[in-house]
Parts: C-alpha cells; structure tokens; sequence
C-alpha cells in the first residue's frame, strides 16, 4: 500500500512529507516555550535591554524560517517536476531575504521604542520631540524593506536595473502630480528638527495667532482665541513668519497717558513718581527694566510714556489690569487729571 504512486510520489513519500511539517509545528512549539520560560528569563536578569529587544524580536522570525525549511525539506524530496520545483526554489529564496528582513525590521522598531522613545518623552513629555519617533521609524522601515525587496528579486535573478529604471520614471511622475504634498512633509519634517514651536505653544503665523495642537506631516493644527481650529499647510508655516509668544521671557506693556494742560512740573513729577512706585508694588512686574517719561506735547495733553514688563510666570489680563487700577486710583488720590481731547475757541468782537 505504502508502495503505491500519487502523482509521482509513492504514499510512503508522501506520509514522510507530511509529517516533517507537521513536526516542524511541534518544534515551533518547543522553542517557544524554551524561548519563554529559559532564554527571556535569563536576558530580564541582564542589565543591557537590547537582548531582552534581540530575543523578543528572534521569536517570529526563527518559527517563520523553521517552518519554511521544513516545508523546502518536505517538498524538495518529493519528484514534482523540474518547473514546479524551480517555483519552490525562487519562492524560497524571496521568502528567506523577506524573513531576515522582517527580523532587522522588527529589531529596529523595538531598538528605537526602547532607546529613542522612552528618552525622548521622558525628556519632554507632550514635545514634538515624541512626534520624531514615527517619522523615523517609517523613514528607516521603507529603507530596510526596499533593500530587502531587492536583494530578494535579484537572488530569483530579476533584472533589478530596469525594474529600478521603471520606478525611477513612474517616481518622477508621481513626484511631479504631488508637489505640494511632498512640500508639506519637508516641510513638516523641518518644523520637527528645527522647531521653531512646540505642542501647546502659543504661536502667530500670518494673521492666525492660537495655541499648536498638532504637528502633522502634512499639516500643523492651531487652536485659535475665538476656540476655532485652524489647519495650515507645512509648506505655507516655513515660507512664513512665525512669532513664538510661549518663548517670550517677558511681555512688554506699552501705555501713553495723557494729563490735561494746566499740570504743573511738579504734578507732572509726582505723576512720574508715581508710576516708578507702581513698578515696584505690583505683582508679576519688573521694576529694573520699567521706563516712566515726559514724552509728548500734544493738543490735549501732555503725555507720559511708561512702558513695564511683566514676568512670564505671571498673569498677562490680570497684572495689566491691576496695574491700570492701581494708576487710576493713584492719579485720582493725587489730584491728577487725564486729559481728553478738547478745544478752546477765542473770539474777537
């Protein structure tokens, strides 16, 4: 019975065949499990992480090419016929490159999660420092598996020149009919490696001025102060003048006060005073770079210029309006009066 022939083989060939991929499973199976309970458990014991990465990673790939050779032993002892096991053979070879392929690719994604990631968010939590992580990591996967590709069609003896002339000219095409696409991931590239803002900054770009809520490749989200959510192309933000306002150390506050003509030097000296005291009384202001002077003559009014700075840490809306409280309760006690515009008409009999 075993003796007997099915296209070619005898049963007994084909039984041997079979239970060579069945046994493949069984040792899959064992080197699983040693991988699991033996080798992990001595690498967790290890201080380097990257053979803890290494044996993670082996695991998939050494049960994918066991079961290939299993498969290559079980077939290649069988009499299938010259074209079906020159099929066999390329398709062995391709699977085989695309099988290392996977490992590099899978050891190179872990390798980056552990030592690129986990820095960088620690480093900076919610930066676009993170957002790098994915752009390289698919920038260096497409690399891995493209050389992979071809090395696998060259071992089958694929012309690679002018399969890669071909893609050279359907590449040309396409980066023709996509411009604007590929100036906005340069460009999103760019604003993650140079940054000129981060997530959660408050930025102006053009007329728009919001917080950044997002830094895509193709595009960078604001978040504006009437709360509308705002997409700019990247292209568009690096031909643009973008003013970081979250880098500020300091916010400059510029204020023109005008006291009616008959002040006296003196109250105009003590209006001086006044505004120089302020600095120094009111929270979240720097008193050594405050400027307070006589500035102007004008038709209504003679114009004090006092122009101060408020820390970063403090409250922008809140200290201005203390300090413009703190002025108009001040000018009031003193007997100070703002000027407004007024005109005086004489005529003659």
């Amino acid at each position: 019975m075993l003796s007997q022939e099915f296209y070619g083989n005898t049963l007994e060939s084909w039984g041997i065949s079979l239970l060579i991929i069945m046994g493949v499973f069984i040792l899959n199976k064992l080197f699983s499990l040693t991988n699991k309970y033996v080798i992990q458990k001595i690498t967790r014991k290890t201080k380097n992480r990257f053979d803890d990465i290494f044996f993670t990673t082996l695991e998939a790939p050494v049960l994918f090419g066991l079961t290939l050779a299993a498969i290559w032993v079980a077939l290649t002892r069988l009499n299938l016929g010259e074209q079906a096991q020159s099929l066999i053979s390329r398709t062995y070879q391709i699977l085989i490159v695309l099988n290392g392929t996977w490992f590099v690719s899978k050891l190179i994604v872990g390798l980056i999660e552990e030592y690129w990631s986990e820095k960088a968010s620690v480093k900076r939590k919610k930066s676009i420092d993170v957002r790098l992580v994915p752009m390289f990591r698919r920038v260096i996967l497409i690399i891995v598996w493209i050389i992979g590709i071809v090395t696998a069609l060259n071992n089958v003896g694929l012309d690679i020149k002018t399969l890669l002339g071909a893609l050279g000219v359907g590449g040309l095409a396409t980066a023709l009919a996509a411009q604007d696409t590929i100036k906005n991931i340069f460009g999103g590239f760019t604003l993650l490696t140079d940054q000129p803002f981060r997530i959660g900054d408050m930025i102006t770009v053009d007329s728009f001025q919001g917080t950044v809520e997002e830094v895509g490749f193709r595009s960078t989200r604001i978040r504006t102060l009437e709360k509308r959510l705002v997409t700019i192309p990247n292209s568009k933000i690096m031909d643009a003048s973008v003013v970081n306002i979250s880098n500020e150390p300091k916010r400059r506050v510029t204020i023109k006060l005008g006291l009616t003509y008959d002040t006296t030097p003196e109250q105009m000296k003590q209006a001086i005073s006044i505004l120089q005291e302020l600095t120094k009384t009111t929270r979240s202001i720097d008193p050594k770079e405050s400027i307070v002077y006589f500035s102007d003559f004008e038709d209504s009014a003679l114009v004090i210029t006092f122009i101060y700075y408020i820390l970063k840490s403090g409250d922008i809306p809140q200290t201005t309006s203390a300090m413009n409280m703190a002025i108009l309760e001040s000018f009031n006690t003193a007997g100070l009066k703002f000027a407004f515009p007024t005109q005086s008409i004489y005529m003659e009999n």
